[in-house]
């Protein structure tokens, strides 16, 4: 098992940004391919990036990208989404999301997830 805890949500103006993280404890963190996905008021589940497990291969959805970056720190267990020039429409849940397959855009293939944390961007 594999248990994934993020933090740094919060409230910001559009323009504004933010950084999340996702710490991951139970197994070797660096087994895992991870991701970050978003949850928009009222919409599904949405793919937003994706790291491989070494971090040298990146993925991202149109809409975020040259915005948020994802990156981990496997020392420490952590996945980050810095998310730069934020606009009213990432207002979402973000959840991080680990898989020990290749990476993928599909939720539903991630074996593990987070409890999620609000992010709320203000026009």
């Amino acid at each position: 098992q594999v248990q994934l805890v993020e933090s740094g949500g919060g409230l910001v103006q559009a323009g504004g940004s933010l950084r999340l993280s996702c710490a991951a404890s139970g197994r070797t963190f660096s087994d895992y391919n991870m991701a970050w996905f978003r949850r928009p008021p009222g919409k599904e589940r949405e793919f937003v990036a994706a790291i491989s497990r070494s971090g040298g291969y990146t993925l991202y959805a149109d809409s975020v990208k040259g915005r948020f970056t994802i990156s981990r720190d496997n020392a420490n267990n952590t996945v980050y989404l810095q998310m730069n020039s934020l606009k009213p429409g990432d207002t979402a849940a973000y959840y991080c999301a680990g898989r020990s397959g290749p990476i993928t855009t599909t939720p539903g293939l991630y074996d593990y997830w987070g409890q999620g944390t609000q992010v709320t961007v203000s026009s």
